[in-house]
C-alpha cells in the first residue's frame, strides 16, 4: 500500500509526536527531551504510525537511552538494528534486543559489565557481546562488513566502520532498518520501511547478492510471508528459484530450524506455497511438491497437494484447548499424512485410484524425512505414528467398532489421542456439505463413546491384570522376549474383554501358556 502524509505530519514536529506517544510514566533520560527526537531519513511515517511503533518501544526507552548513552560516552555509536525496529512498526513485541555499535569487542565487554555485571560471549569472534541485567537480555555486535565465498555459509568475518555498511549485509530492508541511540534517529537507507508498509520483501542489494552469500535466507523469505504476510519481490521470487539448488550447501539443522519457525507462524501455508514455487522444498521436503500431481481417491481436490494444505489449515483451526497451539507434532503430521499416496497410487479396472496402505508407507517415509532434517526422536516417532493412525478412524463406519475395537484405538493412539482427534477432523476436506456433517457426527460419537469408556475403565491406565512379576511367577519363567509375549497376550485380553479380574486372568494365561512351545 502506498503511504501519504496527514496533515499532523506536517503540523507537528517529531518531537511532538513522540511526546505525545510515551505514557507518562517514561522518563525523558539525561538531557531531556531533546533525547526523545526522532528523526527519519528518508522515509517519514504519519504521525499514526509514528505513534504506534514508540508506543510499543516505550516499555524499553529508558533501556535505549542509558545504553546510548553509555557507549556515547566511551567515543562509540550504538543502534537499535533489525527485529526490534521492524516489529515497533508492525505492533509487534520483539523478543529480542539487538544493538549494533562501532565499538570492538573488547571494547563492547567493559560497558556491558558496568551496565549489567554478567556478560558472555554470543561470539566474540563475530563480534557478539552478550549482558544481562535483570529479566533484560542484550546483545551487541560490532558492525560487520563480511564477505562470503560462495561455497559455504561461513562468513569470512570483517568488522566495518559504518552503520549503512552494515545494514546492507542484512537479508531483507524491513530488517535493516536501524535507531541510532541515545537521540532515536531513524535510520532507513535501503527504504526498509516503504517496503514495509507495502508488505514487499526485498533484499538491500540485489537479491542474487544477498542469497549467493547465504542461501538459508531463502528459507528466511519463505518464513517471513508465513509469519508476517510479506510478500517477495519479483526479483526476490526469481533469484529464489533460480538459486534453490544452492540450499544444498545448508545444514539439515539449519534447515530444520527455519522449517519450524515457518509452520509454527500464523499462516504455515503462504509459506509452504512459497517454497514450492520457487523450487527450494524440493531441497527441505521433496514429498510436498510430489503431491501436486497425485488426484486424491475422492477426486474431490484439484490434488492431493492442495487438499494437505487445506488438512493444515483445518488442524491449525482446532489448535486449543487441552493442545495449545502452534502445536509442531499436529502441524506436521497434517502436512505430510499423506506423503504415502504418490507410492502406493494404483489405477483400477473402472478408472478409479487407490492408494492402499498408504498410511503406513507414509509412516516410513515420514519417519526417513524428518530423520534427514534431523528433528529429535520423539518429535519423529509421534508425527510418524499419527500418519500412520490417520485413517484409522474410517473403520468406524456408523458406530460398528465393539468397546474393544474403541479400546485399541485409544491404545494405540496413547498419548497422542488427542492430536489424533484433530487430525481426523482436519483430514476431512469434502465439499459434500452432507457427508462432512455425517462424518463429524459419527466422530462426535466416538469421542463420547471414548470418554464414556475413560471414565468407567480409566483406558489411559489400561494395563494387564497382571503385571511382569506376577506373570513370572505363574508361569515359572524368568525376564525375556517369552515374558513379553505373555503380557502383549494379556494386554489383548483386556483391550477385548474389558476387566475380567485376577484369578480369570491366571486362567487364561495357563490356557495360552499350554500351547507355547517353550511350555513343552
Amino acid at each position: 500500500m502506498s503511504h501519504q502524509p496527514t496533515p499532523d505530519d506536517t503540523n507537528s514536529p517529531p518531537v511532538d509526536l513522540l511526546l505525545k506517544a510515551l505514557p507518562a510514566h517514561v522518563p525523558a533520560g539525561p538531557g531531556g527531551v531533546a533525547r526523545l527526537r526522532l528523526v527519519l531519513v528518508p522515509a517519514q511515517p504519519s504521525a499514526e504510525l509514528l505513534r504506534h511503533a514508540v508506543a510499543h518501544l516505550a516499555p524499553v526507552l529508558p533501556l535505549l537511552t542509558d545504553l546510548g548513552d553509555r557507549f556515547a560516552a566511551e567515543g562509540h555509536s550504538l543502534a537499535l538494528v533489525g527485529g526490534p525496529v521492524r516489529d515497533a512498526f508492525l505492533g509487534r513485541t520483539s523478543p529480542d534486543l539487538d544493538f549494533t555499535t562501532s565499538a570492538r569487542p573488547d571494547e563492547i565487554e567493559p560497558i556491558l559489565a558496568r551496565w549489567g555485571g554478567a556478560t558472555w560471549d554470543m561470539g566474540r569472534e563475530f563480534g557478539t557481546i552478550g549482558a544481562r541485567r535483570g529479566d533484560t537480555i542484550v546483545e551487541v555486535t560490532t558492525y560487520r562488513a563480511d564477505a562470503y565465498d560462495g561455497v559455504t555459509r561461513k562468513p569470512v568475518v570483517a568488522f566495518g566502520d559504518s552503520l549503512e555498511d552494515d545494514l546492507k549485509r542484512r537479508d531483507f530492508t524491513m530488517n535493516a532498518m536501524a535507531l541510532r541511540l541515545p537521540d532515536l534517529t531513524f535510520v532507513d537507507p535501503y527504504a526498509g520501511l516503504p517496503a514495509l508498509l507495502d508488505r514487499t520483501l526485498r533484499t538491500p542489494g540485489p537479491p542474487e547478492v544477498s542469497f549467493g552469500d547465504d542461501p538459508l535466507r531463502m528459507m528466511r523469505a519463505a518464513r517471513f510471508v508465513a509469519q508476517l504476510g510479506v510478500v517477495p519481490a519479483p526479483e526476490v521470487l526469481a533469484a529464489m528459484t533460480e538459486m534453490a539448488t544452492t540450499l544444498e550447501i545448508v545444514s539439515a539443522e539449519r534447515i530444520r530450524d527455519e522449517l519450524t519457525k515457518l509452520l509454527l507462524a500464523d499462516h504455515p501455508r503462504a509459506g509452504l506455497e512459497v517454497l514450492v514455487h520457487t523450487g527450494l522444498a524440493a531441497y527441505v521436503l521433496p514429498e510436498l511438491p510430489a503431491l501436486k500431481l497425485e488426484m486424491d481417491e475422492h477426486h474431490r481436490h484439484k490434488d492431493v497437494y492442495e487438499h494437505s494444505l487445506t488438512v493444515l489449515d483445518q488442524a491449525i483451526a482446532l489448535e486449543g484447548g487441552d493442545l495449545p497451539g502452534p502445536d509442531l507434532v499436529l502441524r506436521l503430521a497434517a502436512l505430510l499424512h499423506d506423503i504415502g499416496k504418490p507410492a502406493t497410487r494404483r489405477f483400477e479396472p473402472g478408472g478409479g485410484v487407490s492408494f492402499h496402505h498408504h498410511e503406513v508407507v507414509g509412516a516410513k517415509l515420514t519417519a526417513k524425512r524428518l530423520r534427514a532434517l534431523r528433528f529429535d526422536k520423539d518429535t519423529i516417532k509421534a508425527v510418524s505414528r499419527l500418519v500412520e493412525l490417520h485413517l484409522r478412524f474410517h473403520g468406524y463406519g456408523e458406530g460398528q467398532w465393539s468397546d474393544s475395537a474403541v479400546r485399541r484405538y485409544v491404545t494405540d493412539a496413547g498419548a497422542l489421542l488427542s492430536r489424533l482427534h484433530r487430525l481426523t477432523r482436519a483430514d476431512c476436506t469434502t465439499r459434500n456439505v452432507r457427508k462432512a456433517r455425517r462424518l463429524a457426527a459419527t466422530y462426535d460419537d466416538l469421542e463420547a463413546r471414548i470418554g464414556r469408556l475413560l471414565e468407567a475403565e480409566e483406558l489411559g491406565k489400561v494395563r494387564p491384570e497382571l503385571d511382569g512379576n506376577e506373570i513370572a511367577k505363574v508361569l515359572g519363567i524368568t525376564p525375556g522376549p517369552v515374558l513379553g509375549r505373555a503380557y502383549t497376550y494379556l494386554l489383548s485380553v483386556r483391550l477385548d474383554e474389558g476387566p475380567i479380574g485376577p484369578d480369570v486372568a491366571r486362567e487364561r494365561l495357563l490356557a495360552w501358556w499350554a500351547e507355547q512351545p517353550e511350555s513343552r
